[in-house]
């Protein structure tokens, strides 16, 4: 079948709100563990995770970190003593500067692309707020400059009340004045705890605006099981955006549009993958996500050397309607290397649109870690076609033996 075709209807399955964890354990290690290996299922311990492994694997983690995206303003009130409305701006991906790192270094403006909740009532003019950094007050205003298909650019400024105070980040300004993005199917407020338990324990590039989950249930022992066992350790980045919750609302995938994330991925890492035969342990559909789009990012470089970072963004369905010549993994990577040197670079930028379904030839990953997913998603089918279509078997097993669901819940091992 076309993968296009594919009837997203065909990947519901029941999941009562009790299934879904609101909090995580105590202790991110002793989730529990879903194994499915060559289509027999069973269950362990998170902790036992690397007594699953082979010996000598390499292991991709991303080590992406989740930013206080959530912002609050107040429109002034039209009388006094009234509260204005509450105007919610939701930090998307960065416009200017649009490199993330020098983002959240900047100081006193930046843009954003940004969703906006309750738009209706701030019709024109700027926002303002005054939070204090470090003891210094400092005046924070966002206008709105213009739109981005369905998300608005929003211009920010900030500036101490004190001539004399130093300099302050944005990074600094959303630490104070942002709020943590939980996702919404939690059906709660954030929570101070959830600064801590939804990060990684390996996570340092800021620009998420959700969490890598399948990577919550690690701990510093079990990355240091994982050395013990002799498992090749590596991170990229890839930037999970708001469009990982975006439902599947069409009823061929056809119609669905996925969102453009971005990556970043090290020379050594590429490397790494070259030693490994281009073979690795994923952890986590994001690293899936990354992985895979390496190899057609390799292709795009065999067909044009000179290709730019922006043309090696692979498309949604480009690796479906593609007639790809005899390229190994091995090649594609190799190219990519070869690029960087030419350009003098030691890291890969670039972004991905990919959609893994259901008639998908995976490249590079050849066991995943990963969570388990709402109903009709495209996570889903990623795992669909990561199984070769045994899916329901896999979630059938959890729902039956109290498996906890999504960000924070339980987590599988799934060996095809």
């Amino acid at each position: 079948m076309n993968p296009k075709q594919i009837r997203i209807s065909d990947y519901n399955y029941p999941l009562p709100d009790e299934r879904i964890a609101k909090f995580p354990l105590a202790q991110r290690d002793h989730s529990k563990l879903l194994v499915y290996n060559k289509g027999e299922v069973g269950e362990d311990v998170f902790y036992n995770l690397p007594q699953h492994l082979p010996q000598g694997a390499l292991m991709v983690f991303n080590n992406t970190k989740v930013i206080q995206a959530r912002m609050h303003f107040r429109k002034e009130s039209a009388g006094q003593g009234q509260l204005g409305a509450l105007i919610e701006v939701f930090l998307l991906e960065p416009a200017e500067p649009a490199d993330y790192e020098l983002m959240f270094q900047t100081t006193g403006h930046c843009a954003w692309y940004c969703l906006v909740g309750n738009l209706k009532k701030w019709k024109t003019g700027p926002l303002s707020r005054t939070i204090s950094v470090g003891g210094q007050e400092v005046v924070v205003t966002a206008t709105r400059t213009g739109e981005h298909g369905t998300s608005h650019r929003i211009d920010f400024e900030w500036a101490p009340l004190s001539t004399l105070s130093a300099k302050i980040s944005f990074a600094e300004i959303i630490d104070v004045m942002g709020e943590l993005p939980i996702p919404p199917y939690l059906n709660r407020d954030t929570q101070e705890s959830d600064k801590t338990t939804y990060q990684t324990v390996y996570s340092k590039i800021k620009g998420s605006v959700a969490a890598p989950t399948a990577g919550l249930h690690f701990t510093p022992e079990v990355l240091s099981a994982l050395d013990q066992r002799g498992i090749d350790r590596e991170e990229l980045t890839l930037h999970v955006g708001a469009g990982t919750f975006k439902p599947v609302k069409s009823e061929q995938i056809e119609g669905h549009e996925m969102h453009t994330e971005y990556i970043a991925v090290r020379r050594q890492t590429l490397e790494k993958l070259l030693r490994h035969d281009c073979q690795a342990i994923a952890v986590g559909t994001t690293s899936v996500r990354t992985l895979e789009s390496l190899y057609y990012m390799g292709c795009k470089v065999l067909r044009n050397p000179d290709a730019t970072d922006d043309q090696l963004h692979v498309n949604q369905w480009e690796p479906y309607e593609q007639s790809l010549p005899d390229v190994t993994s091995s090649d594609a990577i190799r190219a990519l290397i070869d690029w960087l040197d030419r350009r003098g670079q030691t890291v890969l930028h670039s972004s991905t649109q990919i959609i893994i379904a259901p008639g998908y030839d995976y490249k590079i990953v050849r066991m995943l870690v990963t969570n388990f997913h709402q109903p009709q998603s495209t996570l889903l089918l990623l795992v669909s076609a990561f199984v070769h279509g045994d899916w329901h078997r896999i979630y059938d097993y959890a729902l039956s033996h109290d498996f906890r669901f999504l960000s924070y819940g339980d987590s599988s091992l799934l060996i095809p």
